[in-house]
């Protein structure tokens, strides 16, 4: 598995082959699936609230007397066959999170690298480091680059207060990830991933690859 590394003008540099222990590992859809459910439940708030009889106010007392009236027997006003009552099996406050182990958060990781690979969607950037904290400075950069109104995620070693400022009011068309919070979930939401040629080394000490890169 190989990916071309360019230049911050645009040019290709050269091939570098890529760790086959991480750019290499077979599909496996039923893991992404679970992934992509996890994250999803996890974003979820779960704030959600209605109110049972007891805690409508109001209610106290017997609309009527129970017997004599002609009408049906009622305790309360707040009776959830009321209007204005209280709501049965109605949602309440809870945790949706799903907590995956670190081993097949790392596993999705390596499919979503090897997936973008074999696809001919990921590409290595030389080292990028902005003088400015200006987002046109940023966006020259990635215009230089094949991805042209592809939405992309951009792998950094990490990420400095220059590139958090400049790359803001680009999330949209291109995402910056640090090499170590970048997670599969971000790379299902982007078709093409830009590495930093100096993030492979710590994604594959992340990943626990053991061979090297060569170029």
């Amino acid at each position: 598995m190989k990916a071309s590394l360019y230049t911050k003008e645009g040019h290709k540099k050269q091939e570098v082959v890529l760790n086959p222990e991480i750019y290499g590992v077979r599909m496996n859809e039923r893991l992404l699936e679970l992934v992509r459910n996890a994250y999803s439940a996890n974003l979820r708030k779960g704030t959600a609230d209605t109110k049972t009889r007891a805690e409508v106010r109001g209610g106290g007392k017997k609309p009527w007397k129970q017997k004599g009236t002609g009408n049906a027997r009622h305790g309360s006003i707040r009776s959830p066959i009321w209007r204005g009552g209280g709501t049965v099996f109605g949602p309440h406050p809870r945790d949706y999170s799903v907590r995956l182990s670190q081993s097949i958060r790392n596993l999705a990781l390596k499919v979503m690298l090897s997936k973008r690979a074999d696809e001919k969607n990921l590409m290595l950037l030389e080292s990028v480091t902005l003088e400015s904290a200006k987002t046109k400075d940023w966006a020259a950069v990635l215009k230089m680059l094949p991805i042209k109104k592809k939405k992309a995620i951009y792998i950094a070693q990490e990420l400095s207060v220059n590139m958090k400022r400049a790359m803001r009011n680009l999330r949209k068309w291109v995402e910056v990830k640090a090499a170590t919070d970048v997670s599969a979930y971000d790379l299902m939401q982007r078709e093409k991933v830009i590495i930093d040629e100096s993030a492979l080394a710590l994604l594959e000490k992340r990943l626990g690859g053991e061979k090297k890169n060569e170029a």
